[in-house]
């Protein structure tokens, strides 16, 4: 027997089933170890040892891999083809090194691009051992990113109250995002005009000229500035006799685009499917798994993280046949096309995404797969079997038009463009995030010296418009353009920005949070080099000579950590002042507009002789007058949550960060909206202990009015009589969201539920789920979960639910959670059956019971859990038995009182 490891259950079940009996293919549910989230895990004084934990999962996959190689002939390694396979192999291999039972098992690592039979089979011809060079790239980059990690955000946690956390690549993106809004708002539109002619022909045909030239100098398209200069070219072409001084015919191609790399799928997804970069990546992995199609599971992609553009040699020749036959021989060129990448620090070697089959046509699988399944494939097959395909054959047209009027010369030019042949276009067109004009009409038949007629003269007032603000699409394109990140880390970190609320989408454009320009402001004023672009795009050429075997991944890191170090330990003694001073100039077009009445922005509008400032409190940034306390005028930020002018008060004393909302007409409080720790509430008057609501999630604070205030400030609410014990059902939001309670029996809203307009059906539903076993502990089961199916064994209904600790599947009786790369929208039956089955093989779990002591054999074995070192585990006997059921109890009853709480 030989033992094949790769990363997910979907991804193991599907190569099973090329294998056969003589394997066992087991998942390691991704990375199994992590870099613990705590200070110190990376050491730079101990040569920047790396702390690496097994996770709870992690474990029980090692356990799993371990039980499985007792006996066997091989291991072998068959994680993804990039770093992060490479990765997550070492971690496994490391893993069993430290249980000790590898002994003198061959130990084999394989790849393959695809997940088919023959290229699965193939890699097992072909084995090797891991690569050291891409785990040191690997490491280097994680220890990277968890020094700037755990390093920075710390300080932006004491300097800029309010502030979430700061990352070695997310800060740079978040900068991009900044910038461009800066220049949107420092614009300076510019008019100008243009002029256009109406011309007809001999024969009647009718087309638009452009003014491009007068007495024998050009003019460009900004040079006409003001109407009056305008007006006067008009009045002179319509005098004038036009007639056609040129005309030129130019044949011209336009040439198919490479196949999809990891950016270019996430782009065009973005543009022509709508979506979002995390979408397009889990919906890709899902076809790169496998799928059942007609009851035989495969993979209908290659990998889908990559940055090749080149395709193999047999898939340009499937390609060529499927162009042949669907399309004709004229559409399939005389040879095979090669690309190259011009990404700016490729370095995959793998092919770019293409279909496993190019004879599987979109239309075949359509009614295998899920609709957006359905929409991805379609476009990745467009697009790789297009990038085979004939060029499109143009025919580009210039005509230069004469006007004369009296002795004056005016030059106008038309032009337009006819497609002869549509080669690759009659399948596939690539969309852009800012479409520009372009002339694509046909011109009618004229030559040189012919007269024309004068229809219509047009002049038309313009003005320049900003840059754009950045798509997730354009912002991909940017990042990689600068050899920012990795194009496979796109989606995370555009989620993270999301996440943290630097960033908001609006119109599908990015717009920066004024939480984000904070940050973005302060590192730029006190660690410039770190979010500069081109420091950033340098380091990952670094990381990418690492992963060549051309430089050492420690001594990056020591020039990394030297400079780096030097500038927190600079931040140690930075006063508030200067953080202010720096803030108040970087963001002054922001915070300050220019009131275009030509007086000072800055005049505090309350007492006239006051300067506004941005002043820093306890929940975040507001606006203030320097003449505080005299003059108490406040002005909040958006990013506070909280939003209006002047809603801090600039005659009443108000306070940053609060919102008066009214008055409670029952008891005459005061009802504000507040900016906290943990997010945006309400709150009813003032005192020690004054009574508040968190605002549900997903509850924007400038939809939050009096009385939708007041209905949170009634929370909880009775909304409904249980049916058997004749007890309230009771609705209201605790420290983990919106729930529904039954005496001692909670239960999770799920996404659709409204705590303010749940009815009484379904928060009966919630809570007799929840009691007949449906769910798990109080913050567990979030809602009734997504139906999956029935177990065919036990005919058992199968359920994915969210739940506190992530997403989960569920018979009733067993529940497992779902591994980080299977997403609870993807997860099928099928998967959902294996995961179960391994779960209820491991046995029941070994959790202490409510009120009772925990095993001492449990406790003793968890405590050396967290002291694995580097590579290796100090693994030390622990005899304290009773101090460890005692712990037990203890978070036994901080549970209890959490619960409580609710």
């Amino acid at each position: 027997m030989k033992v094949l490891v790769v990363e997910s259950p979907a991804k193991a079940k599907t190569i099973n089933k090329y294998l056969g009996k003589d394997y066992e293919v087991l998942a390691s549910f991704g990375h199994i170890r992590d870099l613990p989230a705590k200070d110190g895990s990376v050491d730079p004084d101990d040569d920047f040892r790396m702390i690496w934990t097994l996770e709870d999962r992690g474990s029980k996959r090692v356990t799993d891999i371990a039980r499985a190689i007792k006996g066997a002939e091989k291991l072998i390694l068959a994680t993804d083809p990039d770093r992060e396979g490479e990765a997550i192999s070492w971690h496994v291999l490391e893993a069993l090194r430290e249980k000790r039972v590898l002994k003198d098992l061959p130990v084999e690592r394989v790849t393959f691009n695809a997940i088919t039979k023959d290229a699965v089979l193939a890699a097992l011809r072909q084995p090797r051992e891991i690569d050291q060079a891409l785990v040191d790239a690997y490491l280097a980059r994680r220890a990277l990113d968890y020094l700037v990690g755990f390093t920075l955000s710390p300080v932006l946690w004491r300097k800029l109250p309010g502030a979430r956390s700061a990352g070695r690549v997310q800060s740079v993106a978040l900068r991009l995002v900044c910038d461009r809004e800066l220049e949107i708002e420092t614009f300076k539109p510019r008019e100008y005009w243009s002029l256009i002619a109406t011309l007809a022909t001999k024969d009647g045909g009718v087309f638009d000229a452009r003014l491009v030239g007068a007495d024998g100098k050009k003019i460009q398209r900004l040079d006409i500035g003001n109407g009056k200069d305008a007006e006067a070219f008009k009045k002179d072409l319509e005098l004038a006799t036009f007639s056609v001084a040129n005309i030129e015919a130019k044949p011209a191609k336009r040439h198919p685009y490479p196949p999809f790399t990891t950016s270019t799928l996430q782009q065009e997804a973005s543009r022509k499917l709508g979506l979002a970069p995390a979408q397009t990546m889990r919906i890709a992995q899902r076809l790169y798994e496998g799928v059942d199609i007609g009851g035989e599971t495969v993979g209908l992609i290659t990998y889908m993280r990559t940055d090749g553009v080149d395709m193999a040699p047999e898939a340009v020749q499937a390609a060529r046949r499927v162009i042949g036959k669907e399309y004709g021989d004229r559409y399939v060129p005389s040879a095979p096309r090669k690309y190259t990448t011009k990404a700016k620090n490729a370095q995959e070697a793998h092919e770019a995404i293409r279909p496993t089959d190019m004879g599987r046509l979109p239309k075949q699988v359509a009614k295998y797969l899920e609709p957006e399944q359905a929409r991805l494939y379609d476009l990745i097959w467009t697009r790789t079997v297009a990038s085979q395909m004939e060029s499109a054959e143009l025919e580009r047209t210039t005509a230069d038009i004469a006007a004369q009027v009296g002795p004056r010369k005016i030059d106008l030019r038309a032009t337009g463009q006819v497609i002869k042949f549509d080669g690759f276009l009659t399948l596939y067109n690539e969309s852009k995030d800012d479409e520009g004009d372009e002339d694509e009409g046909r011109l009618p038949p004229m030559k040189a010296g012919d007269p024309l007629e004068r229809r219509r003269i047009a002049a038309s007032q313009h003005f320049t418009e900003p840059p754009p603000r950045y798509s997730e699409a354009s912002l991909v394109k940017r990042m990689e353009e600068l050899g920012i990140g990795r194009p496979s880390t796109y989606a995370a970190v555009l989620q993270t920005l999301r996440d943290r609320e630097y960033v908001k989408i609006e119109k599908k454009r990015l717009v920066p949070e004024d939480k984000g320009r904070i940050v973005t402001a302060f590192l730029e004023s006190f660690f410039r080099r770190y979010v500069e672009y081109d420091f950033t795009a340098d380091l990952e050429e670094q990381l990418d000579r690492i992963s060549n075997s051309e430089i050492d991944w420690k001594q990056v890191l020591r020039d990394f950590w030297r400079d780096f170090s030097a500038a927190i330990g600079g931040t140690k003694e930075l006063r508030t002042t200067e953080v202010l001073d720096a803030l108040n100039e970087l963001l002054g077009p922001h915070i300050f507009p220019d009131k275009g009445d030509g007086s000072n922005p800055r005049t505090c509008p309350t007492c006239g002789t006051g300067q506004l400032s941005l002043k820093l409190g306890k929940f975040g940034a507001f606006i203030g007058c320097s003449n505080y306390p005299e003059c108490k005028y406040t002005r909040q930020l958006a990013a506070s949550g909280v939003e209006g002018e002047g809603d801090g008060s600039s005659e009443n004393g108000g306070t940053p960060g609060v919102k008066v909302l009214g008055t409670d007409p029952e008891t005459g409080l005061e009802v504000t909206l507040r900016d906290g720790r943990f997010g945006p509430f309400v709150q009813l008057g003032e005192g020690e202990k004054p009574k508040r609501s968190s605002l549900p999630k997903g509850t924007s604070p400038a939809m939050v009015d009096l009385e939708k205030a007041l209905k949170l400030l009634a929370l909880p609410r009775q909304v409904a009589t249980h049916p058997e014990s004749g007890e309230p059902i009771l609705a209201s939001i605790g420290r983990y969201g919106p729930y529904v309670q039954h005496g001692k029996i909670y239960a999770n809203l799920g996404p659709g539920d409204d705590v303010l307009e749940i009815g009484a059906n379904r928060a009966i539903d919630l809570i007799v789920t929840k009691e007949s076993g449906g769910g798990g502990a109080r913050r567990g089961a979030a809602d009734p979960g997504r139906p999956l199916g029935d177990d065919p064994e036990s005919g058992k209904p199968i359920v994915v639910k969210a739940g506190r600790f992530g997403p989960y599947v569920t018979d009733g009786e067993t529940n497992a959670t779902l591994p980080r790369t299977l997403p609870a929208e993807a997860v099928t039956l099928d998967e959902a059956i294996g995961l179960l089955k391994a779960r209820r093989a491991a046995g029941p779990s070994k959790k202490p019971t409510r009120g009772r002591k925990a095993p001492a054999k449990k406790a003793a074995a968890k405590a050396p859990a967290a002291k694995k070192t580097g590579t290796k585990t100090a693994a030390k006997k622990s005899t304290a038995k009773k101090p460890a059921a005692k712990k037990a109890s203890s978070k036994t009853a901080a549970a209890k009182k959490t619960a409580k709480a609710g």
